[in-house]
């Protein structure tokens, strides 16, 4: 049987209790004939030499972990400029805040050269490889470079843009190029391959040889959404612990007389913050029966803070909270509270559990799957509300949530009081029927579906 090579920016340990969903299902797979779990370190060697890096290796059960080290400036064009400075606005639509200093570029290249060069002498003839996220785009082409002849996939967990966006990119041809080197091209929705095949056959004469297969440069690639999902059952375990059931109990009490809204996410511009405490303070206006009755727990964790976009972001949050809180607040009710800082995992599914109210208002994602934790920890008789973004990849499957546009204040702050009214029969029927889609689709079928098509 051929073993699994996962290559990643950043590794997980599958054997942790406290590794999520999507880790554990690329362990259960790379266990399953022995396997290596390839990427960054997450150290950075202040006086390294460019494209140059240390490789560590461990064993967790019978995979491999395998790790190289990266100097600063490597780190600095290759994660901060680049992919996080360039790929991550330009794939979630913000061209205003991409930063397109051509020097990025080169670090970019140059870290995916090291990488792929530090990976082929461990790479054995039958491997599958399978490469994740934008940060390694032309890993494979890499690779191919050094005479590699495996089968090697591609999944991209942040959405595709539309070909006119994608164009805004310098030398967004040699990236998109790039992915012809693979075999298998996994996306999140099906409205990111339509973007693929707009992309490949007008911008570089790839030929449709039918709904999945593309050809150019001499190769042919399938593409293909693969939505990925959560461990359920896992999720539902964790539900079940002492500290989800702690967490849930004593939220019960301290808020026995209002309703729970509750945002949980990391602090990114992409996630529509400020755009929902605007959708909330409409709701109080619109609404002033939730004036003392509604609160809203907005967890936004830490991210990126040494960027300018971020900290920038933090200000506005705490600003608006501030006025919310100031303009509709009592003595004894505040309106908002915003936390600025993680939450334990194994406490968020009594958090979850305890909300009337769900808002997962992205203006992008790729998937969002907070939406889909939020549903695994409801109680079925007496479920929660989701409220979501269409412009989350997770509205594609989604359908009984209440979706909703986050650029609109008003439309989004009449679903909100929607989701607050709802009758438990209604809730009750949206949330079997999403929970019986995520169950379908869970992590390992998402796993397993895009094995099947990169080993078929």
């Amino acid at each position: 049987m051929s073993r699994l090579v996962v290559v990643s920016n950043r590794l997980a340990d599958p054997r942790k209790t406290a590794a999520g969903g999507l880790a554990v299902a690329l362990g259960d797979a790379l266990s399953v004939n022995g396997g290596l779990w390839f990427g960054w370190s997450g150290t950075i060697v202040e006086d390294g030499a460019p494209g140059e890096g240390e490789v560590h290796t461990q064993q967790a059960g019978n995979v491999t972990l395998a790790t190289v080290d990266l100097c600063k400036e490597d780190h600095d064009s290759y994660y901060l400029g680049y992919s996080n400075g360039v790929l991550w606005p330009v794939f979630h639509y913000r061209l205003d805040l991409a930063d397109f200093d051509a020097g990025y570029i080169g670090g970019y290249r140059r870290v995916n050269q090291l990488m792929a060069r530090k990976l082929m002498p461990m790479l054995q003839p039958d491997d599958i490889i399978w490469v994740h996220d934008y940060h390694l785009i032309p890993f494979a082409a890499e690779l191919r470079a050094m005479g590699c002849k495996n089968r090697i996939g591609f999944f991209l967990h942040i959405p595709l843009p539309p070909p006119l966006i994608l164009a805004a990119i310098p030398q967004h041809e040699w990236l998109i190029r790039s992915l012809f080197a693979y075999d298998v091209l996994g996306f999140q929705t099906q409205y990111d391959v339509d973007h693929f095949s707009r992309y490949a056959r007008k911008e570089v004469g790839a030929e449709a040889l039918n709904e999945h297969e593309f050809r150019a440069f001499g190769r042919t690639v399938h593409a293909q959404a693969f939505p990925i999902g959560i461990d359920v059952d896992e999720f539902v375990a964790l539900a079940d612990g002492k500290e989800a059931r702690e967490m849930f109990d004593r939220m019960a009490v301290e808020y026995s007389r209002r309703r729970l809204l509750l945002g949980v996410e990391r602090l990114d511009y992409s996630k529509g913050l400020p755009h929902r405490l605007r959708a909330f303070r409409q709701l109080l206006r619109q609404y002033p029966e939730n004036l003392g009755s509604s609160t809203l727990i907005q967890i936004a964790s830490p991210s990126r803070e040494a960027l300018d976009t971020y900290s920038g972001l933090r200000q506005e949050l705490e600003s608006l909270c501030g006025s919310i809180n100031g303009d509709f607040g009592e003595l004894d009710w505040m309106p908002v509270r915003y936390i600025h800082r993680n939450v334990a995992r194994k406490r968020l599914p009594g958090l979850y559990r305890v909300a009337s109210v769900a808002l997962v208002t992205p203006l992008r994602d790729g998937m969002n799957l907070v939406a889909k934790e939020f549903i695994a920890a409801q109680d079925p008789e007496d479920p929660g509300v989701l409220v979501l973004s269409r412009f989350a990849g997770a509205a594609e499957q989604l359908e009984e949530a209440l979706l909703v546009n986050p650029y609109d204040t008003f439309g989004t702050a009449e679903s909100i009081q929607q989701a607050l009214q709802m009758p438990l029969a209604e809730r009750q029927r949206r949330h079997q029927q999403l929970l019986a889609r995520i169950r379908e689709q869970d992590v390992h079928w998402w796993c397993r579906t895009y094995l099947e098509a990169l080993t078929g």
